[in-house]
């Protein structure tokens, strides 16, 4: 298939770079303004949609509990936050819509499935589930240094021992070290990969090399960003993830105005020349 391009826009293309602009503190929180703008529009729709993250997210926990996994508890909650680039997916497209003032319903947030750029967006996609799961190996793997292979007790006896005993606390620190790590690489490839992906189509490797350089332009105010993100995710997560279903939409819009801060738009198109008129029997 022709069109079907991961790395760059097509074969043999030049690979695209977007300029990066300069951003500061202040447009991190109009982002996020904007973002509950349009969360604000039509709030029922977003809640409904975005109840099949929180909903997963319970059906895993459960399993986990019930299946002598407790220890798997925090860092699956926590590993939500390594999901949520592509889990918004569709709330960057309505954000898109809702910018170009077209209908911007719910249902438009199926459409990113007609996006040319769906296999770039697939390929990331799949890089965040691999991370997502080196980070559930990694904390198992922590978990088992300091704890053995045998699986907690009970939930409450679980808890006890990590806030009381040093090698809980060992566990907290590094557990949540290590978890920064995972997160800063996640923010660092896929910042404004996806909403980058929706609205023009250069392929996954542009896409994350584009993330890249806008925090490295803008350290601080990213860093600010994820760290909004991380405690947004945090707060949603305590109800029993429910309260995901309001912070995931908002995240989901304000990181497409993010995204508009952060990148150049793309140039229009020089017009055509207009061809020369030939006369008649030249």
């Amino acid at each position: 298939m022709a069109n079907f391009h991961v790395y760059a826009a097509g074969t043999g293309s030049k690979l695209e770079h977007p300029a990066i602009r300069r951003i500061g503190v202040a447009d991190v929180f109009d982002a996020l303004r904007r973002g509950f703008d349009d969360f604000w529009e039509k709030p029922s729709h977003y809640v409904f949609l975005c109840l099949i993250y929180p909903v997963a997210g319970i059906v895993l926990i459960t399993w986990s509990s019930g299946g002598n996994a407790l220890q798997l508890v925090y860092p699956l909650m926590t590993g939500f936050a390594l999901l949520g680039p592509f889990a918004a997916l569709g709330l960057y497209e309505i954000s898109r819509r809702r910018e170009q003032q077209l209908d911007a319903s719910w249902r438009h947030a199926f459409d990113v499935r007609k996006s040319p750029a769906m296999p770039a967006i697939a390929a990331l996609g799949v890089m965040l589930v691999v991370l997502f799961i080196a980070w559930l190996v990694t904390a198992r793997a922590l978990y088992g240094y300091l704890y053995g292979d045998a699986a907690p007790a009970s939930f409450f006896s679980f808890i006890a021992d990590v806030l009381t005993t040093q090698r809980g606390w060992t566990l907290i620190i590094l557990g949540n070290l290590i978890g920064f790590l995972f997160a800063l690489v996640v923010l660092s490839t896929t910042v404004v990969a996806f909403p980058l992906l929706l609205d023009r189509d250069i392929g996954a490797y542009a896409a994350v090399e584009t993330s890249a350089r806008a925090v490295m332009t803008n350290p601080v105010p990213l860093l600010l960003w994820g760290l909004i993100v991380a405690v947004a995710l945090g707060l949603g997560s305590l109800p029993l993830l429910v309260g995901l279903a309001v912070v995931l939409p908002v995240l989901g819009h304000s990181t497409w105005h993010l995204y508009r801060k952060l990148i150049e738009p793309m140039p229009a198109p020089a017009p055509a020349p207009a061809k020369a008129k030939t006369r008649k029997g030249s």
